[in-house]
């Protein structure tokens, strides 16, 4: 049975709401932050009975999870506002309402800027854990993370083991490997080779994030994708190519729609994942005393978080389950197949 404590602010649905945590935040990096502000989004009505879901979000999502997850989350879909409890809260460190970068300073009256302090993962996970106690939820049924969110999952249920009931993790891995540092490196070389990076203002490093953007498709997607998708008809071209025309469109929409400052923490954040830290350092050991029923779900194609890291996950975890998806979208692939990964879910659950 699950517990709760039933605030009126769990029954609106749908819209950002706030939580406003005016007390120091202590950073594992021994730093704090003066008070911190958690952007969050919640779907259903959160009863005495309800089944909570709660989804943690990649790098450069926001809480309107139905909103970037459609297929999955929602009406009609496998993750059911209808059937489920569900609470997406946006990540230390973004710039989607949750305390980052651009955010004002309360100490200082001026946003932190270059000034933000190093986060971790582990950080982002002590948020969500004040805000689960500021819901009054004291069980989550399913914890779902993909890529970095499964990063937030994986660290959760090592430090409330006796919370979560279930996880779903897709595209994921208990440590950032080496090459995902080299990636996440490379692209902060961008983002600090644009002259504008050094200043205090919210434009600063649009060009380098942009660059940023660009390093990162090439991870997300992969070689058979691009060739399938993005080959020009047009043999007889010297210049103007469609694939050109692709990473330049995606990194403006990115430049629109985030800011270098939170990019630049956030991949930080990510090269800091690693579960053994300070815990032996054993990730095996640490798996195998994750009890939890696992469903992983893998992509074949993916470059990023490739299927030797899920299938090195199933076999340290004592209770789970790996899916192997086969699809050309590479990393992306778990947010584009919501079919098949709908379909694996729901028999998973036997619901």
């Amino acid at each position: 049975m699950q517990a709760f404590t039933l605030h009126p602010e769990n029954q609106l649905t749908g819209r950002m709401k706030y939580f406003h945590y005016n007390q120091p935040f202590r950073l594992e990096n021994g730093q704090t932050l003066p008070a911190l502000t958690i952007a969050y989004h919640t779907y259903g009505a959160l009863r005495a009975d309800s089944k909570v879901v709660w989804i943690c979000h990649a790098l450069t999502a926001n809480s309107e999870v139905a909103d970037w997850w459609k297929g999955l989350v929602g009406e009609g879909w496998a993750i059911n506002p209808d059937k489920y409890f569900i609470v997406c809260a946006n990540i230390l460190g973004s710039c989607y309402g949750t305390t980052g970068p651009a955010s004002v300073n309360p100490a200082t009256g001026q946003p932190y800027y270059h000034q933000f302090p190093l986060i971790s993962i582990r950080d982002m996970v002590q948020a969500h854990i004040l805000l689960r106690r500021h819901l009054g939820i004291e069980s989550i049924y399913l914890l779902i993370g993909g890529s970095m969110g499964g990063y937030q999952a994986m660290e959760w249920v090592v430090q409330e083991n006796e919370v979560i009931h279930q996880l779903f993790l897709l595209a994921t891995s208990p440590t950032e490997s080496a090459w995902g540092i080299a990636v996440h490196a490379t692209q902060r070389l961008a983002i600090e080779a644009d002259s504008t990076w050094q200043d205090a203002t919210p434009q600063a490093g649009q060009k380098g994030l942009k660059a940023a953007r660009a390093i990162g498709m090439l991870t997300y997607r992969n070689y058979g994708i691009m060739v399938q998708k993005q080959t020009d008809p047009d043999t007889e071209k010297l210049d103007n190519y469609r694939a050109a025309s692709y990473i330049d469109y995606q990194g403006d929409k990115l430049v629109k729609r985030f800011n270098a400052y939170s990019y630049w923490t956030l991949t930080k954040a990510m090269d800091t994942h690693h579960l053994g830290r300070g815990r032996g350092g054993d990730v095996e050991k640490l798996l195998q005393r994750i009890h939890q029923k696992t469903l992983i779900i893998g992509i074949s194609s993916d470059i990023l978080c490739p299927l030797e890291e899920q299938r090195h996950m199933q076999a340290h975890l004592p209770n789970a389950m790996l899916v192997e998806i086969d699809s050309a979208y590479g990393h992306d692939g778990f947010m584009v197949e919501t079919e098949k990964i709908s379909k694996n879910l729901v028999a998973w659950l036997g619901e």
